[in-house]
């Protein structure tokens, strides 16, 4: 209905834009065209530089035929590459699909058809598994090489032409439109499904215009903030911090790899100060010798999210001077959207309390509209008795527009208004959410629920355990049991029955692990344990016994 309000008072140009992340580079240039905007090796980087030659290959690919709504693959690493084409490529109005750099052909050439590629970036360390997915798909599409100079190893190019050829076409002068919308897309990201094919999950430009912005704003980045890329920026567009950092001006520490040797390394040359990744990435950071922990110049803030950082974890980390903080979501809603925001009278507490209260997902971002948990069932909040169990969802605008070509799918995930997770979790009486599983990851033993997560939090404050997962095993008597997966640090030892009794000390005696096996844990290239690997490993000995 209008009102006074509306009388006159239309959009117009001078007060009224869509949101988009895009001019956060414009602004970076133009305020601090000198400061360092990315470190690679011996490459690099200003605003003012990266500013134009992401304008160059917006150019470039709007010649090669590139028009709105086109998608533009690419399988790349962390490299300064791959940070152009977050602004690039939708400047020239096309849609960014960061591809994993570990799927296999068959998936690669899936995602391809499906986003409908119609130019592909290729990193030559990934030359022979894209050609072998490119020679599953008929569709044709421009294909980019990108040479790397931290790259040594094997690969020869597929494409027609090269990164640096490609920009050289592009003129950074030419002129680029906002997005006619706000609501128009910017990203596709694939979830990685255990079975069938992977899902496309559409991100919008005003989603990650308010999410980036909400990432500096929760972390208090600011122009001197030095992000160290270990998590793949392939990954939810790297959680929205491409964007985040341009809005800021600070530096971007590139890493090909996340090894631990490279990662303290870039430390300690570049003086990083912030980093994020999931539980295995920092693990692997504590299990670092000390001279390589001496070589850190200052205090670190890390960002940790995927599974459910164990307590041991959050207090190893906190032991050395690592500020973290924990925060949850999942690709549908641009990879974090909930924090576990400290309170000033946890600094009291002892520091293992302190680290239980922390390993909580917390409350809703700030841009994120609703964050709950629910009765599926009823759709009705659970009580906030940290016991009752219901399922996290959320709506708002961080939650993407859908998954592309999968209306049944979308609805399905959108029932009843909000956005279905998939996890399940409980509400504390502080309103801090804490997740007890995923829906298929709940054993269920003669009648009781056992959280997986809690048994792996048990096994993990275990000296010798450097991973821990646990399954459901199939039982006679009780339907199921525990199973653990073990993965121990360099050099260490313990038997099955000894981390058997560790967690029947911390844990009621049912929901102990009644079987451990140890060795390596299968891992996603951002380093989820893939438990459905683990699964079918149980399903075939069970099976077999």
């Amino acid at each position: 209905m209008a009102t006074i309000y509306d009388q006159g008072l239309e959009r117009r140009p001078a007060n009224y834009a869509p949101l988009t992340p895009l001019g956060f580079l414009d602004w970076a240039a133009r305020v601090y065209p000198q400061r360092t905007s990315l470190i690679h090796g011996a490459r690099r980087f200003t605003w003012a530089e990266t500013a134009r030659r992401a304008r160059a290959l917006a150019s470039a690919l709007r010649r090669r035929g590139v028009r709105p709504g086109d998608t533009v693959a690419a399988v790349l690493t962390n490299t300064p590459e791959m940070y152009e084409c977050h602004f690039g490529v939708p400047l020239a109005g096309g849609v960014l699909n960061a591809i994993n750099v570990r799927l296999d052909p068959a998936t690669i050439a899936f995602i391809l058809d499906h986003g409908e590629a119609k130019v592909l970036l290729v990193d030559r360390e990934f030359s022979e598994v894209v050609g072998q997915a490119l020679a599953l798909t008929t569709r044709p599409m421009l294909v980019v090489d990108v040479d790397d100079p931290e790259y040594a190893g094997p690969g020869s190019g597929l494409g027609a032409v090269e990164y640096a050829a490609l920009l050289a076409e592009g003129d950074p002068a030419d002129r680029f439109d906002p997005p006619a919308d706000e609501w128009d897309a910017i990203a596709l990201n694939y979830t990685s499904g255990t079975t069938g094919n992977p899902k496309g999950v559409v991100y919008h430009h005003r989603g990650a215009y308010l999410n980036a912005l909400n990432q500096a704003m929760l972390w208090g980045l600011t122009r001197h903030t030095v992000y160290l890329w270990t998590l793949p920026m392939f990954h939810c567009n790297g959680w929205c911090f491409p964007w985040s950092m341009a809005a800021v001006a600070g530096t971007n520490v590139c890493l090909r790899r996340v090894e631990v040797g490279a990662i303290f390394a870039a430390i300690a040359a570049h003086s990083v100060t912030n980093y994020c990744g999931a539980p295995i990435v920092h693990n692997t950071m504590l299990a670092a010798p000390e001279a390589l922990w001496a070589t850190v110049p200052g205090p670190l803030k890390a960002f940790v999210a995927g599974a459910a950082p164990p307590a041991a974890t959050i207090e190893s980390l906190a032991r050395r001077g690592v500020d973290l903080t924990h925060v949850y979501g999942l690709t549908e809603v641009y990879g974090p959207a909930t924090v576990c925001a400290p309170q000033d009278e946890w600094a009291a507490l002892p520091a293992a309390e302190q680290a239980v209260l922390n390993g909580r997902q917390g409350v809703r971002y700030l841009v994120e509209e609703g964050f709950e948990v629910l009765d599926p069932d009823t759709m009705q909040p659970v009580p906030w008795d940290g016991t009752t169990i219901g399922e996290v969802m959320f709506r708002g605008n961080i939650t993407m527009k859908g998954y592309l070509k999968n209306q049944r799918a979308t609805e399905e995930a959108f029932a009843g208004g909000w956005f279905h997770s998939g996890d399940l979790a409980v509400v504390f009486p502080d309103g801090y959410v804490k997740i007890r599983d995923r829906g298929k990851d709940i054993i269920i033993s003669g009648g009781e629920n056992i959280s997986s997560i809690e048994v792996e939090d048990a096994l993990h404050h275990h000296p010798a355990v450097f991973a821990a997962a646990v399954v459901a095993k199939p039982d006679p008597k009780w339907g199921e049991t525990p199973c653990a997966f073990v993965e121990l640090k360099p050099g260490a030892a313990v038997s099955e029955q000894e981390l058997i009794d560790h967690c029947r000390a911390r844990l009621a005696h049912f929901k102990a692990p009644k079987s451990v096996m140890f060795g390596p844990l299968p891992k996603t290239s951002t380093g989820k344990i893939q438990k459905f690997v683990l699964r079918q490993q149980v399903r075939s000995a069970s099976a077999i016994e």
